[in-house]
């Protein structure tokens, strides 16, 4: 089966979420809201109508974006991603590349929704950046948490952060800890999935479709290793249940990760691309 995903359409969501002035920052609510009514057009635009999940945040208003595949059935699978930048950088990769991720694999789904047999919830989220990443006011914690209160049967979270940067240079990939070296690469051209022990069970699967693209590595480990809770998953973990993390690793690859220098231009569509006609396969195959 196809899951052929177009770079040019991938270039053209990061291109207009990085190009927005002022970044799109919570500080800077005009933006967010411009953000938003892209996503949400976008969503419609698949026959997904969107809705939002609307909260306050210091006296200011704020809203995730909500779009579900196959709403009658019980069990549900989340794919989530963050829309907001940290400060005044345009988040090429930091988030707009997790984003266009997002809104791809969402067309992929809703046009063989039909063959699933459980709900797909695709949720853009506010607040994951300073100064309300580890609060309770991250956009992915309200979501988890509404979750959670209603006694949803959540099977698994899928976070995409960062899927957007490869290099061939080696030394370019630096990792959490010293003892992880000798087992992973020098170079900073694959796609990670990682998660808790709890969910380690999962990124078997989702490895084996990546690498039939594209390198792919995996990492399952305590919740306090550095970078491995450092987006929204770590909510779903928090309200109990089972999430996994992709992507290309963040500042422990990606030189421009938080600076004005995370643009369009330094980001590798094909290699996006890859990355989500995999996941694609991963949620078509059932795997909940």
């Amino acid at each position: 089966m196809d899951f052929s995903v177009s770079a040019d359409s991938l270039r053209g969501h990061v291109e207009f979420l990085a190009s927005l002035d002022p970044p799109r920052s919570s500080p800077n609510l005009g933006s967010l809201e411009k953000a938003r009514d892209y996503i949400e057009q976008k969503l419609a635009g698949m026959g997904l109508p969107p809705s939002r999940q609307e909260f306050l945040a210091d006296g200011d208003s704020f809203a995730n974006i909500l779009a579900v595949v196959n709403p009658q059935h019980r069990r549900i699978l989340v794919v989530g991603a963050h829309y907001d930048v940290c400060g005044d950088t345009p988040g090429a990769d930091d988030n707009a590349s997790a984003v266009a991720g997002l809104l791809e694999l969402a067309r992929i789904i809703s046009q063989r929704k039909d063959s699933l047999d459980f709900q797909v919830q695709f949720a853009v989220y506010a607040n994951e950046e300073p100064p309300y990443f580890g609060t309770e006011l991250m956009g992915s914690w309200i979501h988890a948490k509404s979750l959670r209160d209603r006694s949803a049967d959540v099977r698994l979270m899928i976070c995409l952060e960062m899927i957007g940067y490869y290099t061939e240079e080696k030394g370019s990939q630096r990792y959490p800890s010293f003892l992880l070296k000798p087992f992973y690469p020098s170079r900073g051209n694959f796609i990670a999935a990682v998660s808790d022990f709890g969910s380690r069970r999962f990124l078997g699967p989702i490895r084996k479709v990546l690498e039939r693209r594209l390198p792919c590595r995996t990492l399952a480990g305590p919740r306090k290793l550095p970078g491995l809770a450092f987006s929204d998953h770590r909510n779903f973990w928090k309200a109990g249940f089972k999430a996994v993390m992709i992507t290309d690793t963040a500042f422990f690859r990606n030189p421009n990760y938080h600076q004005t220098t995370d643009t369009p231009e330094t980001l590798d569509y094909g290699k996006m691309s890859s990355v989500v006609s995999g996941l694609a396969e991963y949620v078509l195959s059932g795997p909940i």
